[in-house]
């Protein structure tokens, strides 16, 4: 049991053992914290959400989710960020039962590659969707649509970034407690874009090209 009576395997991406109570309760504070700013962050996209909600028939004459949507290189991207989220949960078992930075760290470049294969796939489809006159001032849809999938992917960007510093810090200094904490907002961070992108592939791509 770590301190205060409190089971350490009940906080998963941290090896909170007995020996390691430091993290154990700095975690506490810092991660609280931090689901504050993403439940933030979730209003905005919930914002975002209901914007495209409303715009859905304001296609002013331009092109709509048929002419522009590629159903198959968006079932791509969702599986591509899927599994970045079972692969930074690899890098947290690392973490936590091997306490072994070369695997923690191999298990998060393998992240960082799915993220930015996602980025590369998003990229793609917005250059197409501009080449087919799918342009953002084309529409309000289009506005609310490259609004929503804009800004999930400037954090998957962000995301990106974050999972480059921590790969420095732990060549640096290894599992202290400041980099066990760290990843571990990281791992929320990641995990919360994997949601809200499921949120994204059902409303924009699966509704917008049903029959």
């Amino acid at each position: 049991m770590g301190r205060g009576g409190q089971d350490p395997s009940r906080h998963p991406g941290l090896n909170l053992h007995p020996h390691d109570g430091e993290a154990h309760e700095e975690a506490e504070e810092l991660v609280f914290g931090f689901w504050v700013f993403l439940m933030s962050d979730l209003i905005i996209f919930s914002m975002l959400f209901a914007t495209y909600g409303t715009m859905l028939d304001a296609l002013a004459g331009g092109p709509g989710p048929h002419q522009l949507f590629e159903l198959s290189s968006a079932a791509m991207e969702t599986a591509v960020l899927l599994v970045s989220s079972f692969t930074f949960g690899m890098a947290s078992l690392a973490m936590k039962y091997r306490q072994s930075v070369g695997q923690t760290s191999f298990w998060l470049a393998v992240t960082l590659v799915l993220g930015l294969i996602f980025l590369g796939l998003e990229l793609h489809d917005f250059a197409d969707m501009i080449a087919k006159g799918g342009t953002p001032s084309r529409s309000g849809w289009l506005s609310a649509c490259f609004a929503l999938i804009g800004t999930h992917g400037l954090h998957v960007t962000t995301g990106c970034l974050w999972i480059a510093v921590m790969l420095v810090q732990l060549k640096v200094f290894g599992l202290d407690t400041g980099v066990k904490t760290r990843l571990l907002r990281l791992g929320l961070f990641w995990h919360f874009l994997d949601i809200v992108w499921v949120g994204i592939f059902s409303v924009v791509y699966l509704l917008g090209l049903a029959p």
